[in-house]
C-alpha cells in the first residue's frame, strides 16, 4: 500500500534521550539541555530546524534554532526555568526561501534567463507574507511589489537583489513555511528538580543520641540544640533515621544482640508499636509541638530535613493486625521476619508488595509520604527501594511530584549496577554509589567517570556519602584521621552531593572485627559524644563545604576532568565553570599511612591559559599561594600536615 503521508524530513539518533524515550532525562532548574540530532532528507533543499521546550502543561512551546554541524549533525540547547516535567522536541523542514536563494545565486550568471526562477522566488516569499503580522508584512509585500515591478521593466538583477538582499532574509526566516516538515513525536520528557537535589551537603544523625548527659536518650529539643553547630559546618540536609515509635518485640540489644536488656532501646528500623506505626512520633524524642519546633528551626537556618522512608514494621505495628494480607506468610500462617543471610532481622516484617490488597497497600504507602511532606520533610532516603517493585516506585514518586514536584527522592540501593540505573530513571533525583568501596586511583577514575561522563550523566546523580551508620569502609578502620580527611575531599569534590554519618568528624572507627560495622554501634544504643574531642576534623569538614559554597565549580556534577600524574598514590583532578571563570584542581593522596609526591599533568588548553604564561595556585585548604607556569605543576601531600589540595587557579 502507498503511503497517504510520510515525514518529509528523517529525524534521528536524537540526543539526550534515556531508552528510546522511555524515560524522562534530569535536570535542575537553571540548567541547559543540551541536544544534538541528526536531520537530512532526500535531494538537496536546504533545511532548517527548531528546538522547541515547555513545561508540560503549557500550550506555548519555547523556540530556538538548532545549528547544522557537520554531516547532517545538528545542534541546539534550552534552559528549564521550573521544577515539574518538561518536554522537548524537534521540528525540522525543507526551507524552501534559502533553496531557492542558493538556486538563484547560482543561476545568475551574465546572459541568464531568470523570469521562471523569480515567479518561483515570489510565490515563496507570497506564502511568508500570509504568515507574516502588521509591519512585518507590509514591508514583505512592498518587496514582492518592488520585485514584480523590477520584472517588469526587465530589470531582471534588480529583482533578484530584492529577492536574496539581507533585509527579506531576515524577514523570511521569522516566517518560513513549514509545509514541508516533520516534528518528532512522541516528545522527549525532562524532570526538572530543585538545585539542591544536585549541590547539596547532607548530615546524618540519630536525634535519640544529641542528648549531653552519658545514656540519657536524647530527645528532638536536644536536637534542635545541635542544629546550629551542623549548619555551622556547612550542610544543607538534615539526614535522620526513623523517628517513628520502636517495636518491643524481638527488639534488639547492643550490638545486634537477639537478648535485649529492660534499658535498651532498640533499632529504629523495627518501626511500630502501641504509639502507632510510619505516621507515628517516637514518644522518647518528644511530642508534635517539638517537632514542629524542630521543623521551625531548620527553616530558619536554612536546612533542608531528610527522613529515612522505611517499609519495615516491628512485629507490634498497628498494620500487623489490621492488615495481615500486606505481609509474607510461611506455610504455617506465621508472618516471616527480615532476612538477609546470614544476617536475620527477627524484629522487622517486610511489606509484601505483591500482595493481594496491592491497592490497599500501594495508597498507604502514599499516604505515608505525604504525611510527612506536611510535616516539612522534602527529602526522602528510600531504605532498600531495590527490594521492592520499580513499578511501585515509578508510579508512588509521580503521585508525590503531582502534588509535590519539590520534592526529592535518594535511593539507598547498593545493589546490581542495572538496578541502580533503573530506579534513577524511574524518579529518583539521587542514589547512593560504590564510591564507599573505590580507593584506588584507577578505580575511582573509572568509576566517577561512568557516572559523570557516560549516558548516566543525563539521570543518574551520586551522592557520594563517606559513611554510614551500615558501613565503615576499610580505609576508614585503618587508616585514621589522614583517611578521614582524604576521602572527605574526595566525595565532596568528585560530586556535586555528598553527605557523612555523625561521627566521622571525630574520626570514629572502631569496628566489629572483620566487618565493615561499627562497634558499638548507635543503630542499636544512645551515643552521647564530645562534639570537640582531640583529633576531631571538623574544622577542616567546616572549610571543605566552605569552599564547595564559594567555588561554583564545585556546584556542578558533569563537569570532572581527571588529570594524569605520575604517581599512582595520588589522584587529581578539575573542575571548572562552562565559561572558565572558576577552575577547580584537586590532589588528593590515597596513602594514609605515607608522604607522596607527584608531577601533575596540567591541561591548559582547557583552562584558556597559554603555554608560556604564569598563573595563580591558591590552595583554599591551606591558603598558601604559589606561581605555576607551563603544563606541570609539582606536589608534596603527607599525612603528617597536608592530604590533598584544593586549588583555585587564577590568572596573574
Amino acid at each position: 500500500m502507498i503511503p497517504q503521508d510520510y515525514p518529509r524530513v528523517n529525524i534521528e539518533a536524537v540526543k539526550p534521550q534515556i531508552d528510546c524515550g522511555r524515560y524522562p532525562i534530569k535536570r535542575v532548574v537553571g540548567e541547559k539541555v543540551a541536544v544534538s540530532a541528526d536531520i537530512y532528507k532526500e535531494g538537496h533543499d536546504k533545511l532548517s530546524a527548531v528546538l522547541k521546550a515547555r513545561k508540560v502543561g503549557e500550550k506555548a512551546w519555547q523556540e530556538s534554532p538548532l545549528t547544522l554541524a557537520l554531516n547532517d549533525d545538528w545542534y541546539g540547547e534550552f534552559t528549564v526555568t521550573e521544577i515539574g516535567p518538561w518536554e522537548y522536541t524537534i521540528e525540522a523542514y525543507a526551507d524552501h526561501y534559502r533553496s531557492w536563494v542558493e538556486e538563484i545565486s547560482k543561476k545568475n550568471v551574465p546572459g541568464a534567463k531568470l523570469e521562471s526562477e523569480l515567479l518561483e522566488g515570489m510565490a515563496i516569499i507570497r506564502k511568508s507574507a500570509a504568515m507574516a503580522k502588521g509591519e512585518d508584512r507590509a514591508r514583505i509585500e512592498s518587496i514582492i511589489g518592488a520585485m514584480e515591478s523590477a520584472v517588469g521593466a526587465g530589470e531582471q538583477q534588480g529583482a533578484v537583489d530584492l529577492g536574496i538582499g539581507g533585509v527579506l532574509h531576515s524577514l523570511m526566516a521569522r516566517y518560513p513555511d513549514r509545509s514541508e516538515g516533520y516534528e518528532l513525536a512522541p516528545t522527549l520528557q525532562v524532570m526538572v528538580n530543585r538545585p539542591i537535589s544536585r549541590f547539596a551537603a547532607w548530615y546524618e544523625f540519630f536525634p535519640r543520641s544529641q542528648s549531653t548527659t552519658p545514656h540519657k536518650h536524647g530527645t528532638l529539643q536536644d536536637s534542635i540544640r545541635r542544629l546550629p553547630e551542623i549548619k555551622a559546618m556547612g550542610f544543607d540536609v538534615i539526614y535522620l533515621p526513623p523517628i517513628h515509635p520502636i517495636g518491643h518485640s524481638f527488639r534488639k540489644g547492643k550490638n545486634n544482640s537477639l537478648t535485649a536488656e529492660p534499658t535498651d532501646v532498640g533499632s529504629p528500623w523495627a518501626i511500630g508499636n502501641e504509639h502507632g506505626g510510619h505516621t507515628g512520633l517516637e514518644p522518647k524524642l518528644g511530642t508534635w509541638d517539638d517537632w514542629d519546633r524542630f521543623v521551625a528551626t531548620c527553616r530558619e537556618l536554612e536546612i533542608e530535613i531528610a527522613l529515612d522512608y522505611v517499609m519495615n514494621c516491628s512485629p507490634d505495628h498497628p498494620y500487623v493486625t489490621a492488615h495481615p494480607e500486606w505481609f509474607f506468610h510461611r506455610p504455617d500462617g506465621s508472618i516471616k521476619y527480615a532476612e538477609n543471610p546470614p544476617k536475620k532481622y527477627q524484629d522487622v516484617y517486610p511489606l509484601n508488595f505483591g500482595t493481594s490488597d496491592r491497592a490497599g497497600l500501594w495508597q498507604e504507602m502514599l499516604r505515608v509520604f505525604l504525611f510527612w511532606i506536611d510535616k516539612g520533610v522534602t527529602t526522602f532516603r528510600v531504605d532498600n527501594p531495590h527490594t521492592k517493585p520499580v513499578a511501585f516506585w515509578e508510579w508512588v514518586i509521580g503521585q508525590v511530584h503531582r502534588q509535590h514536584p519539590g520534592v526529592i527522592f535518594l535511593a539507598e540501593a547498593f545493589t546490581k549496577p542495572k538496578m541502580m540505573r533503573l530506579l534513577a530513571k524511574a524518579g529518583y533525583a539521587q542514589s547512593y554509589t560504590y564510591f564507599t568501596w573505590r580507593n584506588e586511583k584507577d578505580e575511582i577514575t573509572e568509576y566517577v567517570n561512568e557516572l559523570t561522563n557516560g549516558e548516566m550523566k543525563e539521570y543518574f546523580t551520586g551522592n557520594f556519602f563517606a559513611n554510614t551508620p551500615d558501613i565503615l569502609p576499610p580505609i576508614l578502620q585503618y587508616g585514621g584521621r589522614p583517611a578521614f580527611i582524604m576521602r572527605a575531599v574526595l566525595a565532596a569534590t568528585l560530586s556535586s552531593v555528598y553527605g557523612i554519618y555523625s561521627g566521622y568528624e571525630l574520626c570514629e572507627n572502631a569496628a566489629i572485627q572483620g566487618k565493615e560495622e561499627y562497634l558499638d554501634s548507635e543503630k542499636y544504643e544512645v551515643k552521647v559524644r564530645n562534639w570537640r574531642a582531640p583529633g576531631n576534623i571538623v574544622d577542616i569538614i567546616t572549610r571543605i563545604n566552605q569552599i564547595r559554597r564559594e567555588s561554583p565549580a564545585l556546584h556542578r556534577y558533569n563537569n570532572v576532568l581527571f588529570l594524569a600524574t605520575d604517581n599512582p598514590n595520588i589522584i587529581a583532578y578539575a573542575k571548572m565553570t562552562e565559561d572558565r571563570s572558576d577552575i577547580i584542581v584537586c590532589a588528593v593522596n590515597l596513602d594514609p599511612y605515607h608522604q607522596q609526591v607527584a608531577t601533575l599533568q596540567i591541561p591548559l588548553g582547557s583552562f584558556d591559559i597559554g603555554w608560556d604564561e604564569q598563573y595563580q595556585a591558591h590552595d583554599l585548604l591551606s591558603d598558601r599561594t604559589y606561581r605555576w607556569s607551563g603544563p606541570t605543576a609539582y606536589v608534596e601531600l603527607s599525612p603528617h600536615n597536608t592530604m590533598a589540595h584544593i586549588i583555585k587557579i587564577r590568572r596573574w
